[in-house]
């Protein structure tokens, strides 16, 4: 099952908690609030599964209506050397050439998309006491997860940002619009993580798991630094029964596979389940004018690295044979790559977005191994990152690694997932790669460029309490 099915009083839930411009405080527009709702432990699954709604987005192309991880692409991956639009037009082209304005639509809609998330796990844990023990740890854990994740991403591209850990009322601004250290939203993060790790299984891939939340602890303590913790978590996944599918096609066209550890699920021609962000990705089908091309870059960094891996990440635009196209999560499939389209209408698709694989675990696992230095040998290191080679067809051996063989390895290996931007920022390359990618290609890029400027109309609805990034 690609989605968990939404039983029918999440359609009620969904109705109470509707919510306006600011999502740090949605005001109910029922007489009935949450509290009055949740009476029992069914009730509260339906809030649960509400989250994971969150994080689907809803498939529109307009702004300011919560499309969540169908708008990343542009804030992450479009923001490396990795893609770009295909003409230069409107506000998807300021992510290619670093001219974000603070007014930009998108990063209002991601900004408030992952608050509304923030907002829908904090209501669930206010709400726990009417489950069962076991339910309400399951519930708890899910919730938390959500939560981390939704801060994990905010932090990254925002910085310092509001700490909201409970429900908060309309008058409480300071705590809505008071911008928070990094260091502090990161040990909520890391103990919300720890608490799902303890509280969950690994029964699903589109909701949350022990696995998932370890694999998405270990990249924050990547992130900080904290190689020892990081090891430890990659090793405890990769004891957990989780493979690397043979071919790397199905990675991405056998959906609920070995690899997946956590994907956002989508179901083909619903209008409420189905993404359209893959459309985007192709010329004549999308919507708009075409975004998420791969740069010349990517393409040449495949071609010389990806093994097999590169017929199954990009293709040439068979009606603009100058540019090249995403093949991963293809909507309208791809007779000669053996892709079959997985929906009648390519702007309702049921392509699960993957947001941990074991690849990406293994590739970790390196990274913890090396902590920091330049290089390793270390047997462990070298078996995570043949594993990930071999399949490729790369099938050489490895008897050391670099910094530069990793971070190409996993730009390679995880290309158009949106992960290049974050692992340039994480491996303490990211200003001198862009810069000279910028250079490369008539763009401006400055350090500032690392952060996303808050979105104009939070800072409005402050009424100045919130603060922009330098730059914007």
């Amino acid at each position: 099952m690609k989605k968990i099915n939404i039983i029918a009083g999440l359609i009620v839930f969904m109705s109470l908690i509707s919510c306006g411009e600011d999502f740090l405080s949605p005001d109910p527009i029922s007489a009935v609030g949450a509290a009055g709702y949740f009476q029992t432990e069914s009730q509260l699954e339906t809030g649960v599964i509400n989250i994971y709604d969150g994080m689907q987005g809803v498939n529109t192309t307009g702004n300011n209506s919560n499309r969540a991880v169908q708008l990343e692409f542009y804030l992450s991956e479009m923001r490396s050397d990795n893609t770009r639009t295909k003409s230069s037009e409107g506000e998807a082209a300021q992510f290619e050439n670093y001219t974000i304005e603070s007014n930009n639509g998108i990063i209002a809609d991601y900004y408030r998309s992952m608050y509304a998330i923030i907002y829908k796990a904090n209501t669930v844990l206010e709400n726990l006491s009417v489950a069962s023990t076991g339910a309400a740890a399951q519930f708890e854990g899910e919730a938390k997860f959500a939560r981390a994740y939704a801060y994990f991403q905010l932090v990254r591209l925002y910085g310092d940002v509001p700490l909201i850990d409970v429900v908060v009322g309309p008058l409480d601004t300071e705590k809505q619009f008071t911008r928070v250290a990094t260091d502090q939203v990161y040990s909520l993060i890391v103990s919300d993580l720890q608490t799902a790790a303890a509280n969950l299984d690994n029964s699903f891939k589109t909701r949350a798991s022990k696995a998932a939340a370890q694999a998405l602890l270990a990249k924050v303590h990547l992130t900080q630094g904290n190689y020892g913790d990081a090891r430890s978590l990659c090793e405890s996944v990769v004891g957990s029964g989780f493979s690397l599918e043979s071919n790397f096609k199905d990675v991405f066209y056998n959906e609920g596979n070995n690899e997946v550890i956590f994907a956002i699920g989508y179901i083909s021609d619903d209008a409420n389940d189905s993404q359209n962000f893959s459309a985007e990705w192709l010329n004549a089908v999308g919507r708009t004018t075409g975004v998420n091309y791969p740069t010349d870059e990517a393409v040449a960094a495949l071609d010389e690295l990806g093994g097999n891996r590169a017929a199954f990440s990009y293709r040439v635009d068979a009606l603009q044979p100058i540019h090249h196209q995403v093949v991963k999560y293809l909507p309208d499939g791809d007779a000669s790559l053996g892709i079959a389209a997985t929906s009648g209408d390519p702007t309702l698709a049921g392509n699960d977005w993957i947001v941990l694989r074991y690849a990406d675990v293994l590739l970790m696992h390196v990274e913890a191994i090396m902590a920091g230095s330049a290089m390793t040998n270390d047997p462990a290191a070298l078996a995570s990152f043949q594993a990930v080679r071999d399949r490729a067809g790369i099938t050489e051996t490895v008897q050391l690694i670099t910094k530069d063989d990793l971070l190409n390895e996993r730009r390679v290996e995880l290309a158009f997932e949106n992960q290049r931007l974050f692992d340039l920022i994480r491996f303490g390359v990211a200003q001198n790669v862009l810069a000279d990618f910028a250079a490369n290609n008539g763009f401006g890029f400055t350090a500032n460029d690392l952060l996303l400027p808050i979105p104009d109309g939070e800072i409005g609805l402050s009424n100045g309490m919130l603060t922009q990034n330098p730059g914007y």
